[in-house]
C-alpha cells in the first residue's frame, strides 16, 4: 500500500472533534494536517505539500464532510513542509480562507521567493520530487491574521498567538473547546516512533534560518499561560504532558545553544564547526532518547534523527553566524 493510502485510510476526529491527517511528506508518522470538525464544517491547520492534496481529500470524507463545507486554511506558519500544498489545497476547497501570518501572507500570494529560496537549498531535482508544483493563493481569499486575532468555525473559537523564536511568521492557535494548541514547530518535533511508557519524547527544530533561542522559550513559555491538556503537533499528531514537554524543550534550547558556541569557539573552520557541532548534537539526542526509554537500538536512534541532526546544526550555524 502506498504512503498515500495508509495515511488516508486512518482520519477519524478524536473526541475533541479533531483529526490528526498523515500527509504523506517523507514517511509515514512525519508530517500532520489537523482537520478540526465543528457542526458539519471544517477546518485545516496547516496542509503539507501539493503531494499531500488528496490524503487531505480523503479526510474530509472519512469524516463525511464535502470541500464545500470546509471553511479555513489555517498556516502556522509557511515553511514548504507545512504550507507548500496550500494553493493546491485552496483550489479544491471552493469556500475556503486561508488563515496566515502577516509576515507569510505575501510568500502565499506570490511563492516565487520562498521557491527560489527552497531551490537554492534543495536544488530543483528535489523539490519537484519531494514539493511538486507550489501554485499562489489569489490575495482575495487570504486573511491575514495578527497576534489575538481569533476565527470563528461554526462557532468554535481559534485564537492566533504570535509565537516567533522558530520563525518569525509564526502562529500557534489556542482551541478552547478542546483546552489544545495547534503548535506547528513551536513546542518542537514529537514522532510516535520516540513515545515510550514514559510518554511522549519532544526535540526542539532549529531549521534555517530564523532560529532565535530567546524569543522560541518565550513563546513556549507563553503556551503554558493557557495551561492547557494537549498539543497537536504537525510533527506528529496530539501529544499530553504539555508542561513536562515545554520543560524538556527550553533545556534542550539551552543545551544546543551552548553546543554551538562551543563549536564555534574550538574552531575557525565552518566545515570543521559543523561536523563538531553534528557529533555533539547526535550524541546528546541519542543519550536522552535512550534514556526516556524508547524502545529502539542505539544504531535506529541515530539514523532515525540523522536528518533532525543536520537540520538543526544548520539552523543553529545560521544564529551563530547573525551574530548569536
Amino acid at each position: 500500500m502506498s504512503v498515500v493510502a495508509e495515511a488516508a485510510s486512518a482520519a477519524a476526529v478524536d473526541r475533541a472533534g479533531i483529526a490528526t491527517v498523515d500527509t504523506g511528506f517523507q514517511r509515514p508518522g512525519f508530517d500532520a494536517s489537523h482537520l478540526i470538525v465543528e457542526n458539519g464544517r471544517g477546518a485545516f491547520v496547516d496542509c503539507g505539500t501539493t503531494y499531500s492534496v488528496p490524503n487531505l481529500l480523503a479526510a474530509l470524507q472519512d469524516n463525511a464532510l464535502a470541500p464545500h463545507d470546509v471553511d479555513w486554511l489555517i498556516l502556522t506558519h509557511v515553511h514548504l513542509d507545512h504550507a507548500g500544498g496550500a494553493g493546491a489545497l485552496m483550489r479544491a476547497l471552493p469556500n475556503a480562507r486561508m488563515a496566515v501570518h502577516p509576515r507569510g501572507a505575501p510568500h502565499m500570494i506570490d511563492p516565487s521567493k520562498l521557491i527560489a529560496g527552497a531551490t537554492a537549498v534543495w536544488g530543483a531535482e528535489a523539490m519537484a520530487r519531494d514539493y511538486g508544483e507550489i501554485v499562489p493563493v489569489p490575495a482575495e481569499r487570504v486573511r491575514v491574521v495578527e497576534d489575538g486575532d481569533t476565527l470563528q468555525l461554526a462557532g468554535r473559537a481559534l485564537q492566533f498567538v504570535d509565537t516567533p523564536g522558530h520563525a518569525r511568521h509564526h502562529h500557534c492557535i489556542w482551541d478552547e473547546r478542546s483546552g489544545a494548541w495547534f503548535t506547528g514547530d513551536t513546542l518542537g518535533l514529537s514522532y510516535r516512533d520516540f513515545d515510550s511508557a514514559r510518554g511522549a519524547f519532544v526535540l526542539p527544530t532549529t531549521s534555517p534560518s530564523q532560529f532565535e533561542p530567546e524569543p522560541l522559550k518565550d513563546s513556549i513559555r507563553r503556551l503554558l499561560q493557557r495551561k492547557p491538556r494537549a498539543a497537536y503537533l504537525t510533527h506528529y499528531g496530539r501529544v499530553d504532558e504539555v508542561e513536562r514537554l515545554a520543560a524538556d524543550m527550553i533545556e534542550q534550547i539551552d543545551a544546543m545553544v551552548a553546543f554551538a558556541r562551543r563549536a564555534q569557539a574550538e574552531t575557525g573552520d565552518r566545515d570543521a564547526r559543523h561536523a563538531r557541532l553534528c557529533a555533539a548534537l547526535a550524541d546528546y539526542y541519542v543519550e536522552r532518547l535512550l534514556a526516556h526509554g524508547t524502545p529502539m537500538s542505539e544504531a535506529t536512534a541515530r539514523a532515525m534523527l540523522a536528518d533532525e541532526v543536520e537540520v538543526n546544526a544548520q539552523g543553529l550555524e545560521f544564529w551563530l553566524d547573525r551574530g548569536g
